[in-house]
C-alpha cells in the first residue's frame, strides 16, 4: 500500500470519528458521507487494482537470434487482456541487458479481449551474449492507492557478432602442392577432388552419391574426396591483457547526414583499443577466406584457451564469430608462448596469420622458427602508439622485415578495408 493510500485511510478514520463525536445533524451527515466516501474509495480502488494486471500476457519475439556490431536487432511485443476488465494504462519496463535496447513503454485504454502490438528496433553497439527479457508489468486504481505489478519471465538470448567489413584484397596463403596435385588424405566434405567410390555409410549426405556406380552395383555408392592444394589458415589473435592499448568507451554510430536525406549506412566507428580492432580484423579474415571455401582456423587465449580447428563452410564460420563475439582481452599467456605451444601442432604449408599489439619481439623469433619449419606467417601489427602507449611498432616492422614475413600495420581510425591490403612483402 502506497502512502496515499494511508492518507486516504487516515483522512476515513479522522472524518469517521468527527461524524460521531460533532455536535449537530448537519454536520454529522455530512462526515458521515465524506466517511462512506472515502471508503468506498480505498474499496473500489482496492477492487481495480486487483484486477488490473490480472488476465495480460505479454510475449515477445525477437526477429533473429544472431546479429552484428553496427546493425539493427528487431523484437516484436504484444500485450493482450484475455480478461473482461478493461485496463486504463499499463506499464512495460524491460529488464533486457543489451546496450541501447529501450524497449519499456506505457500502453493505455487496453479494452477487454483487446492486444497491442509494436516492434522495437536497435542498434548493436557492442559484440557480446545478452539477454532480451525480462519485463515487469505495471497497472492500478486510477486514483494510484494500489499499484500491482506482474513479473514476465519470458527471454531469449542474443549474440552480437563482431564488427566485419569486406575486404576486397588481402595475400592469399599458398597451397602445399604447387603442382596442383591433390593431398592423399581423405576429407569428410566435399572438394573438387574425387579419389575413389566406396558403400554408403550411415551418415554419407545423399550429395556424396555416384548415381552411375549406385546403379550399376544396385546398391548406394557414394564418392570419396581428397584435400585440394590450398593451404589451411590459421588465425593466432594475440588477447594478453597487458600488451592492449586504448581506453573502452561507448560505441557510436555516425550518421553521415540527416536521417531523411542519408543515401548510405552510418559509419560504424570501432571503439578505441586494441581488442576491438584485433576482433574486428579476425572476424573479417575468417569470413573473407570462408567465402573462398579456404579452410580456416582459430587460436586465442582470452579468459581461457580457445582453439577451433581449420574447418570450411558457413558452420566453420559461425564457430569462429560466436567464439569472437564473447573473447576478452584477459589472457595471461605472451604471444610468444602461444605460437610455440600450438604452431608444432601445425603441418607444412599451413599459412599463419597473427594479430597483435604487441612489440615484444620474441614471438618474432618465434614465427621465424615456424618459416623454417614450412609454415608462412602474416603479421598484422596494431600499432599501439596510436591507441596511447609509449612504444610504436617501427621496430618490429623492421624485424618482421629482416626474417621476411609479410607485414601489416594497423593505426587507431584507420579504415580497415584499406590498411589490410597495405601489406609489405619483403
Amino acid at each position: 500500500m502506497k502512502q496515499r493510500a494511508f492518507i486516504v485511510l487516515g483522512l476515513c478514520v479522522v472524518s469517521l470519528i468527527a461524524a460521531l463525536t460533532v455536535p449537530g445533524e448537519t454536520g454529522r451527515v455530512l462526515l458521515f458521507k465524506l466517511t462512506y466516501l472515502l471508503a468506498g474509495v480505498l474499496v473500489v480502488s482496492y477492487l481495480w487494482s486487483w484486477g488490473s494486471v490480472r488476465w495480460l500476457e505479454l510475449t515477445r519475439q525477437p526477429r533473429a537470434r544472431r546479429s552484428e556490431v553496427g546493425k539493427l536487432v528487431e523484437e516484436r511485443f504484444q500485450v493482450r487482456n484475455r480478461g473482461l476488465m478493461p485496463k486504463l494504462w499499463v506499464e512495460i519496463q524491460d529488464h533486457s541487458d543489451l546496450p541501447g535496447h529501450y524497449a519499456s513503454r506505457v500502453l493505455s485504454t487496453l479494452g477487454m479481449r483487446q492486444r497491442r502490438r509494436w516492434t522495437v528496433k536497435t542498434t548493436c553497439w557492442q559484440r557480446g551474449c545478452f539477454t532480451l527479457g525480462p519485463a515487469t508489468l505495471r497497472s492500478g486504481d486510477p486514483f494510484g492507492l494500489f499499484p500491482k505489478q506482474l513479473r514476465s519471465e519470458s527471454t531469449s538470448t542474443l549474440v552480437v557478432y563482431p564488427a566485419m567489413v569486406d575486404l576486397a584484397t588481402f595475400a592469399q596463403p599458398f597451397g602445399q602442392l604447387p603442382g596442383g596435385e591433390a593431398v592423399r588424405r581423405r576429407t569428410h566434405y566435399i572438394t573438387t577432388n574425387v579419389s575413389g567410390v566406396r558403400d554408403y555409410a550411415p551418415g554419407d549426405s545423399f550429395n556424396r552419391i555416384h548415381w552411375p556406380s549406385t546403379a550399376r552395383k544396385e546398391r548406394l555408392i557414394v564418392k570419396e574426396f581428397e584435400l585440394d592444394p590450398t593451404a589451411d589458415v590459421w588465425i593466432f589473435l594475440d588477447m594478453e591483457a597487458s600488451v592492449q592499448g586504448g581506453q573502452r568507451e561507448e560505441l557510436v554510430i555516425e550518421p553521415e547526414g540527416p536521417a531523411l536525406l542519408r543515401t548510405r549506412p552510418a559509419r560504424l566507428k570501432l571503439m578505441p583499443t586494441t581488442e576491438e580492432y584485433g576482433v574486428t580484423i579476425a572476424a573479417s579474415l575468417a569470413r573473407h577466406f570462408a567465402m573462398r571455401e579456404r579452410a580456416v582456423g582459430l587460436v586465442t587465449y582470452g579468459q581461457r584457451r580457445e582453439v577451433l580447428q581449420t574447418d570450411r563452410g558457413e558452420r566453420q564460420l559461425a564457430k569462429i564469430l560466436e567464439t569472437l563475439a564473447v573473447i576478452q582481452a584477459g589472457g595471461f599467456s605472451p604471444l610468444a608462448q602461444v605460437l610455440a605451444a600450438e604452431g608444432k601442432h601445425l603441418r607444412r604449408g599451413t599459412t599463419l596469420i597473427i594479430i597483435t599489439p604487441s612489440t615484444d619481439r620474441h614471438w618474432v623469433l618465434i614465427a621465424r622458427d615456424l618459416t623454417r619449419r614450412g609454415l608462412r606467417s602474416t603479421a598484422i601489427l596494431l600499432d599501439a602508439r596510436s591507441f596511447g602507449c609509449d612504444v610504436g611498432t617501427e621496430a618490429l616492422v623492421a624485424e618482421l622485415a629482416a626474417s621476411h614475413i609479410p607485414t601489416c600495420v594497423v593505426h587507431r581510425d584507420d579504415d580497415l578495408r584499406v590498411a589490410l591490403s597495405r601489406q609489405v612483402v619483403p
